[in-house]
């Protein structure tokens, strides 16, 4: 059939209509189903209100800020609510002035905040009046950089000192320097650390000053927020050791230093009970919990903190592997345990969500805190850490003494600590390591202790 040619350009517009009012329909619906599926703030971010606070100079604001966004992570991390009170910074400050006068320990609270174009840090001291300080020289990317060659460094034994000294300096100059004047003013002997994403996994005991490695001068804790740090005092030295571990499995490489760990941390000066192997359930533990109120719970086995989701982490028992989400099954609330140590531990370093899982340990699991290393460390060098830290608890007048002490030890003292390692009846496996230079980080700057310093 023809057409007048008037009649073709009308057919033409009417198909772009329809064409173009189709394609806008299929947007319209597209964005409704967007605004219907997904949360405002996909559509309009919410604001930084940590920046925006400290952008005004409003440090109380800003860390009250942090305490309800960590908490909220923290929540969403471990799939559940935490029955804490978010505190203002002046009751933080009050709260650390009564602990200090109970432990003769002067704790300062420590945060900092990694953003795009610089390092927020924020001290918190018993003087009341909370200090910030900006850093624009350690944007997200240079420090991430950083961060890579300081853990490349720390985690493996054999590594030259520059690979961790010249990163781990340049930390110290951008982490702590700057409120090292205060610290020193105030007479600053205990850091709590309270990190953003990306520094929960940093080993800060091998930060290097330039002479020492901050260990060395400070007690040092990380905590995943202030509002979820049980306050109370230290554990007793009267308390009993729950020693438990395996060093064969099915399916994970063998920790043959094990048997020795466990059996020299419940003796003299230690009173405890130690399990190994087929006895190292959690049936057990419980059991035994319910008989006696041990205070510290000693885990000498493979425990993962990975990337994802919360239940891809676990410790590993004899019988199963009990996931992140499921660490409240220890039954370590009912008594509170005072301390829970984790031995043989492994984190993916750098990880958001490996690092949340290793930061918030001790709240999950319901102990006061906790210890436990950020990779495998060999196991002659967690034998000698562990003797000696558990040496030096029985006296310590705060938890994070007597680990300090241990790493000192292995720093200061390594000659010696190798040579007890060649004259006792040590497995074949451990022998071999008597010729490693302990004074390394990578075999003490991994144990970290998380929570309640005291």
């Amino acid at each position: 059939m023809k057409y007048p040619q008037w009649f073709l350009p009308i057919v033409l517009v009417a198909l772009l209509i329809t064409v173009g009012c189709s394609h806008s329909n299929v947007t319209i619906s597209a964005q409704e189903d967007v605004l219907a599926q997904s949360p405002s703030s996909v559509l309009k971010p919410e604001p930084d209100r940590v920046t925006e606070a400290l952008d005004r100079s409003d440090v109380p604001e800003a860390i009250r800020q942090i305490e309800i966004r960590w908490k909220s992570q923290y929540e969403d991390y471990f799939q559940g609510k935490f029955k804490t009170q978010i505190v203002p910074a002046a009751e933080i400050a009050r709260s650390l002035n009564q602990i200090n006068q109970r432990t003769k320990r002067k704790s300062a609270l420590f945060y900092a905040i990694p953003s795009a174009n610089h390092l927020d840090l924020m001290l918190v001291t018993a003087n009341g009046k909370p200090i910030h300080r900006r850093i624009p020289a350690a944007n997200r990317s240079v420090l991430t950089q950083t961060l890579q060659s300081f853990r490349m460094g720390v985690v493996r034994d054999d590594s030259d000192p520059d690979d961790y000294l010249v990163p781990g300096q340049q930390l110290y100059r951008w982490i702590v320097a700057p409120l090292e004047a205060q610290l020193r003013a105030e007479g600053i002997n205990q850091i709590i650390f309270c990190l953003g994403s990306g520094l929960r996994s940093l080993p800060l005991a091998a930060l290097h000053d330039g002479q020492k490695f901050l260990i060395e001068k400070y007690n040092l804790a990380i905590i995943p927020a202030f509002n979820l740090l049980d306050r109370q005092s230290r554990t007793s030295p009267n308390t009993e050791i729950l020693a438990m571990g395996a060093s064969t499995f099915s399916n994970k490489p063998p920790l043959p230093g094990v048997p020795i760990e466990i059996a020299s941390i419940t003796q003299t000066p230690w009173q405890g009970t130690s399990l190994l192997n087929q006895e190292f359930t959690l049936k057990n533990l419980r059991a035994h919990r319910q008989k006696t109120p041990y205070g510290i719970v000693h885990l000498a086995t493979h425990a993962e903190f990975s990337s994802g989701d919360v239940n891809r982490s676990y410790i590993q028992f004899w019988d199963q592997q009990l996931k992140l989400s499921q660490l409240q099954e220890l039954g370590l609330q009912n008594p509170p345990v005072q301390l829970l140590v984790l031995s043989a531990c492994r984190t993916a370093l750098g990880d958001t969500r490996a690092e949340m899982g290793f930061a918030g340990l001790a709240v999950k699991a319901g102990s006061k805190a906790a210890i436990a290393s950020l990779w495998s460390v060999s196991d002659a060098s967690t034998l000698m850490l562990m003797k000696e830290f558990y040496r030096a608890l029985k006296s310590a007048p705060v938890k994070a003494d007597a680990l300090r002490e241990a790493q000192i030890e292995m720093i200061q003292n390594s000659d010696r600590l190798r040579a007890q390692i060649r004259d006792r009846r040590l497995p074949e496996e451990i022998r071999a390591l008597a010729d490693q230079n302990l004074a390394h980080p990578y075999h003490w700057a991994a144990f970290t202790l998380i929570g309640n310093p005291w």
